[in-house]
């Protein structure tokens, strides 16, 4: 093992030489983002989780037609949408977890909300009353069919979704569970939580959303302080030192990154818009895909940076112009979301008018909150640039977010050749209008050589 230690050793000190001791300096862009402690940050998930089910879930439940919502998982194998509903220091199911809500409807024209169990071992967090004795009644199914004789509710929810993932996390063997305590009266008033469960997974509440546009001005720190002289040695620091720079300072922030930070690089005389591992160089354009996860709330930026060749003071004008058409797609796009349109009437037209004004657009946003690829209308695809069957289909709902992602391809002038800006900016749509959580990219970050 030593000899390979020995081999190491030259490589760790050429990254020292490279990034490290770049970074060492004073990070002004990102300690303007001072972050609560992990206790704070714990005591917000908690609170945002029970204000959530206090004020949205009773009338998404009322939206989507479902009295009783059954969330069923076991350790280590959780429900996506399970998952979101767990306190703060619950990092997963325990044994196996039932979380049960029931609609309490209205009395005397008051609204009672919903009431939250746990059919588990355990009363999970402060939200969830433990409603299972297994002393008294050692059956977990037979307690939870119990439970539904005495709410006797007409509609009972499961997550079970032909087409969306995070909608779908009922696995065969607790459904063969929970079908072989049911009566054949209860088995019939099965149906899908998909509607639900994806919204859930889509609506934020006001008070989340000063902590996201936080998270996401924090993540543009991190891109710019990346895509400076501070991390970036022209000539000697690759992509692949920035992206291990942006993970080592995620990790520093006691954050996470839900996907791997990706850079990669265009080049003058290069046919690849995203060439990787490349030692970056005078004249290049660079390109960041990146996202992290705080307060349970994901991130997801692409933007871009050039780096000044020697007498340059800023890019040349034809890159300026195409990033500057980048954002036009982006309008025509934003200018699309309306209220109770699907995904793929959004797509199609602003697909349809951008190319109508000339621009060579490709449009493929998303849904984002809980997760990065979150649920909600499929705003296009990469790699299918028409319209997408079902969860295109699915409609805008006010109170959601979206990472407004697309590129557009433009001629160069100066370089003589077409090059593709790749934009990724995070939105929130609060039913009448569009805005981005922490503004958008409309001029390059530069790096000096």
């Amino acid at each position: 093992m030593k000899w390979k230690l020995l081999l190491a050793l030259p490589l760790l000190l050429t990254w020292q030489t490279q990034v490290v001791a770049k970074s060492t300096q004073d990070d002004a862009r990102i300690e303007s983002y001072p972050l609560p402690d992990l206790r704070q940050r714990a005591v917000l998930v908690d609170e945002f989780l029970e204000r959530r089910i206090e004020t949205i879930l009773p009338s998404l439940m009322r939206r989507s037609g479902i009295d009783m919502w059954l969330l069923i998982s076991r350790e280590n194998n959780e429900d996506p949408t399970l998952r979101t509903l767990l306190p703060a220091d619950w990092y997963k199911a325990r044994r196996r977890t039932i979380l049960v809500f029931i609609d309490k409807g209205f009395k005397d024209g008051v609204d009672l909300g919903v009431e939250a169990l746990s059919v588990s071992r355990y009363a999970v967090g402060d939200i969830f009353k433990s409603a299972w004795e297994p002393e008294s009644q050692p059956d977990q199914w037979q307690r939870l069919a119990e439970i539904i004789e005495e709410y006797q509710p007409q509609t009972i929810g499961i997550n079970q979704s032909d087409y969306f993932a995070q909608a779908d996390g009922l696995v065969a063997t607790d459904k063969e569970g929970l079908l072989g305590a049911l009566s054949e009266t209860y088995r019939e008033r099965l149906v899908s939580a998909e509607k639900l469960a994806i919204g859930w997974l889509e609506t934020r509440i006001p008070e989340e959303i000063p902590h996201y546009q936080y998270a996401v001005g924090l993540a543009q720190a991190i891109i710019a302080t990346a895509f400076s002289n501070q991390v970036v040695i022209p000539g000697q620091t690759t992509t692949t030192d920035v992206e291990w720079w942006m993970l080592e300072k995620v990790k520093e922030l006691k954050l996470t990154a839900w996907f791997p930070p990706t850079v990669s690089l265009q080049r003058k005389g290069a046919s690849n818009p995203r060439m990787r591992g490349e030692v970056i160089q005078p004249g290049d354009l660079l390109h960041v895909d990146f996202g992290i996860t705080y307060l349970r709330l994901n991130t997801d930026t692409q933007q871009h940076a050039y780096v000044l060749k020697a007498g340059e003071e800023s890019a040349p004008e034809s890159l300026t112009t195409a990033l500057a058409k980048g954002n036009a797609v982006q309008d025509f796009l934003t200018a699309e979301f309306v209220t109770g349109r699907s995904g793929n009437e959004i797509f199609l037209t602003a697909l349809e008018q951008a190319k109508a004004s000339g621009l060579r657009p490709s449009i493929y946003s998303h849904p984002i909150g809980y997760y990065g690829h979150g649920s909600g209308p499929t705003i296009g695809m990469w790699d299918k640039q028409h319209a997408i069957p079902v969860n295109g289909d699915y409609p805008l709902y006010p109170n959601t977010a979206y990472s407004i992602e697309l590129n557009n391809t433009f001629y160069s002038e100066d370089w003589q050749q077409d090059v593709v800006i790749m934009l990724e900016e995070d939105a929130y749509f609060d039913g009448s209008q569009i805005d981005y959580l922490h503004g958008r990219q409309q001029e390059f970050y530069l790096i000096r050589e």
